[in-house]
């Protein structure tokens, strides 16, 4: 099969991934073999490509975003049928015994392993998952559509919940891409009053179409006291900001597994009154199945950017020269 690898990690997405010939996976015991139809380009996917997280398995195949069907059934497997439609996310394993997984919250396993990371993931024809991994689907959606719910969609959905916003309560996003913008429309129907911080114009633009109250630069502040924020853009520089327009009690939420260094922050502006500070790890597969049920029940406007798989190289690229709005998307 023809798939893409990570093999010189760095700066140069046009080095670093390399598309070649390789062995079709076989899928071992409780694994699905899943020929892919779609897979969202994460700003994870550009993080693992250019090293600024470690490499964990040499020449992996990026993409944790998979939208396909059911291709071949490893031993044991009985609830799933060849052609079923599938998804494959971020989380790919964890242990299932620790304290961790013990108490619902198996996104921070020790042992816990990633598509796309620690396994080959879906910038490739094939890809394998654990079938108590796999998600069922919603209906009414495209491949395309569907894929990006799979990561930035259920990681949104678990930082709106560390944002711990109140019912009707006012949140500021920060950054608006793949994410943001799934994100915001979770957050608009339940009722929250929605403020966007981007410096694009098209994103700006969309969020306002979405629904959200207003869009604007960082740099100009908040139009109100927010009740809760997300942080999306990997971009530390943002916490010091946001926290700073957070109201009294507020929490702010840090949505990406990568930061750049965030600045010495100054207790009396920004976390005294009882501001809270909270990072976002993974998700569980509860999440995922909580985002995924919300979609059915809310037809989500998905921005998509579709590109070729044999574009994947150039996908990355405008995502981490910011030329994509929305998400993008590799389709076969």
């Amino acid at each position: 099969m023809l798939g893409w690898q990570v093999r010189a990690p760095g700066a140069d997405i046009e080095r670093a991934l390399v598309r070649t010939e390789m062995a079709t996976p076989r899928p071992g015991p409780g694994e699905l073999l899943v020929a892919v139809d779609a897979c969202g380009v994460c700003r994870t996917d550009l993080h693992v490509t250019t090293g600024e997280l470690a490499t964990h398995r040499p020449s992996v195949v990026p993409g944790h975003e998979v939208v396909g069907h059911v291709a071949g059934l490893g031993e044991g497997v009985d609830d799933f049928r060849e052609g079923d439609r599938v998804g494959v996310a971020w989380l790919r394993s964890t242990c299932g015994i620790c304290l961790f997984c013990r108490s619902a919250r198996e996104n921070l396993c020790p042992h816990s392993e990633y598509t796309g990371w620690d396994a080959d993931g879906g910038y490739a024809e094939f890809t394998t998952v654990r079938a108590d991994y796999a998600y069922r689907l919603p209906g009414g959606y495209t491949n395309e559509e569907l894929a990006p719910l799979l990561c930035a969609g259920i990681i949104g959905y678990r930082a709106l919940d560390q944002a711990a916003l109140p019912t009707g309560g006012r949140l500021g996003i920060y950054g608006f891409g793949g994410s943001a913008h799934l994100t915001a429309q979770v957050a608009l129907a339940a009722g929250a009053r929605v403020h966007v911080f981007t410096r694009s114009p098209r994103a700006q633009k969309l969020a306002l179409e979405l629904g959200a109250l207003s869009a604007g630069s960082a740099d100009d502040g908040s139009p109100e006291p927010l009740d809760s924020a997300i942080i999306f853009a990997p971009n530390g520089d943002l916490v010091p900001v946001a926290l700073r327009a957070l109201d009294r009690g507020g929490t702010l939420a840090v949505a990406g597994i990568y930061l750049t260094d965030i600045p010495s922050l100054n207790y009396d502006r920004e976390l005294f009154q009882e501001r809270k500070l909270r990072s976002v790890t993974s998700n569980t597969r509860s999440d995922g199945r909580r985002m995924l049920s919300f979609a059915a029940r809310h037809r989500m406007r998905v921005q998509v950017d579709p590109y070729p798989m044999d574009r994947a190289a150039e996908a990355l690229a405008d995502l981490a020269a910011g030329r994509v709005d929305g998400a993008a998307v590799l389709t076969r």
